[in-house]
């Protein structure tokens, strides 16, 4: 626990531990020694955190690190459970349809908004109350260091000039690095091959070995290779530049507009307890701003986004329209035919992957 003397962490835990096996925190403790309900008594249980995604990833990373914070501000042991499959819907479902308590947390990500147009799951945005949102890390484009174009402005010319020869790799088609290139793509008017593979690390090696032409990934999956390697990353799709590589533009310094990415953030069980939804707000909000978790996200290339409840309802129905017309356009939902296949392994919007 961060910020509290060994004394003071004895005393909280033991605390907790009293209060459990005497029944203090359930309806029947508070009412027998206070007279007042359980409603008033919050957290009276552990909180389970649920990543829709494998361990190890960046949304598992970023979820550990916040549950390891937050149980000092809460006062009750917080734990990750990771619940995957079906791009994401099985752990939304999970969260979803768990009891709207405030005891169990999804770690939502930005496919929240993507998978009932993809024809994945029903489940969207309005099966949750919002908490916050933590992060967004938006898409970038790098190609070869070696190719006949070294901006954006030569690499948007060069595909006018000869359309359908770029083929720009991603972590799997109608995954969001998928979105973010097709979305570029419509936005400036080229025609280009979207092809997918197996994870965001495998589709910028692509790039690597010459099997592609560029990818689109976050900053921090191609830095080895732009910092180190044979890349060279032309945009960013945020609002700002990327720390981590200060002298690439934003696509819209180069007049496109389109600010498009992966996310992270927090909901509860539509229907939760507002009064609840805001302490946990609180409590993850004084997490956000600590230095142990501003230094985290930062060291690891994790870009850091800050919205409330209100704010992030709001950006994932804004989102959740956003992608409808997105995937629409590239005909990936129900019947579509958006993917690409190669003998490196494509994947289909059915079977997309994420971190």
């Amino acid at each position: 626990m961060v910020g509290e003397d060994n004394d003071a962490i004895l005393e909280s835990t033991g605390r907790r531990r009293f209060l459990k096996a005497t029944g203090v925190g359930s309806a029947v403790g508070l009412a027998g020694l206070t007279g007042l309900g359980a409603a008033q008594e919050y957290p009276s249980d552990d909180i389970e955190l649920i990543v829709p995604w494998a361990a190890g990833g960046g949304t598992d990373r970023t979820a550990r690190q916040l549950a390891s914070l937050a149980e000092n501000e809460l006062d009750t042991s917080v734990f990750v459970t990771n619940q995957t499959g079906g791009s994401g819907s099985a752990g939304f479902r999970a969260a979803a349809n768990a009891e709207a308590d405030g005891h169990t947390v999804g770690v939502l990500t930005v496919e929240i908004a993507t998978i009932s147009h993809l024809g994945i799951a029903d489940i969207t945005p309005d099966d949750f109350d919002a908490v916050m949102q933590y992060n967004f890390d938006p898409a970038s484009l790098t190609v070869h260091e070696d190719a006949p174009y070294s901006t954006i402005e030569e690499f948007v010319s060069y595909a006018e000039d000869n359309p359908g020869e770029i083929r720009i790799s991603n972590s799997g088609i109608g995954a969001i690095w998928h979105l973010s290139a097709a979305q570029m793509a419509q936005q400036v008017g080229i025609d280009v091959e979207h092809i997918g593979y197996d994870g965001g690390a495998p589709a910028t090696q692509a790039v690597v070995n010459g099997e592609v032409e560029a990818t689109t990934a976050s900053a921090a999956e191609v830095a080895p290779q732009v910092q180190d390697g044979p890349l060279n990353m032309l945009a960013v799709f945020g609002e700002e530049r990327n720390d981590l590589f200060p002298d690439v533009p934003t696509l819209r310094e180069k007049d496109i507009d389109v600010t498009i990415g992966a996310w992270r953030g927090l909901g509860v069980p539509s229907g939760t307890p507002d009064e609840r939804v805001q302490t946990l707000n609180g409590a993850f909000q004084s997490v956000y701003e600590s230095d142990d978790f501003q230094s985290f996200l930062d060291e690891n290339g994790f870009g850091l986004v800050n919205r409330g409840p209100e704010e992030y309802g709001e950006f994932m129905a804004s989102e959740l329209d956003r992608f409808e017309e997105i995937v629409a356009n590239l005909g990936l939902g129900p019947g579509g035919d958006g993917g690409t296949e190669t003998e490196s392994g494509t994947t289909t919007a059915s079977e997309t992957t994420s971190s």
